[in-house]
């Protein structure tokens, strides 16, 4: 009988697991919001939130245990900077995780993992369903956070690509 396991697995030995755990949270903190499947984001922001919260308090200490998990020292300075002081007042939760549906091809449910913002959760997730609808669900890609800028940044891109040539 295999009471109380702990956490999922997911299939892999705990070599993979650990280094999956690092890659993903790295991902998260860089890009803040980042796009996997359902059981990947639920445990990965377990590994997440418990940064966060020794992100709270900047000491060396703190930064050497968050070290452990995360070797790119540009995301080590940006949740101490930046994601830290955002919810030194919040006693948990800091992220999200929306539903986009199903991937096709192994119908795997696919969501997005995100820091809480300012922005309203239901704006976020009606930015989030619209984003899943135009783009293919097969690709693991980070998310954008703004869905309004889109058109102005798609302009961006397209002067800078015009101007290299």
């Amino acid at each position: 009988m295999h009471n109380r396991i702990g956490f999922n697995r997911l299939g892999r030995k705990s070599s993979h697991l650990r280094a999956l755990h690092r890659n993903m949270v790295t991902s998260l903190i860089k890009n803040e919001r980042i796009r996997t499947t359902g059981a990947k984001a639920k445990e990965i922001r377990r590994t997440a939130e418990k940064l966060v919260t020794r992100a709270k308090v900047d000491s060396v200490h703190n930064r050497r245990i968050a070290a452990r998990t995360i070797f790119e020292k540009e995301a080590v300075y940006k949740l101490f900077t930046e994601i830290g002081p955002r919810f030194v007042n919040r006693p948990g939760g800091y992220t999200r995780i929306l539903k986009l549906g199903r991937r096709s091809g192994d119908a795997a449910e696919m969501v997005i993992l995100e820091f809480l913002g300012e922005e309203s959760a239901s704006g976020a997730r009606l930015e989030s369903e619209s984003r899943a609808s135009a783009e293919p669900s097969g690709s693991e890609t980070p998310a954008g956070p703004e869905g309004s800028e889109k058109p102005e940044k798609l302009e961006k891109l397209e002067e800078k690509a015009d101007s290299a040539e």
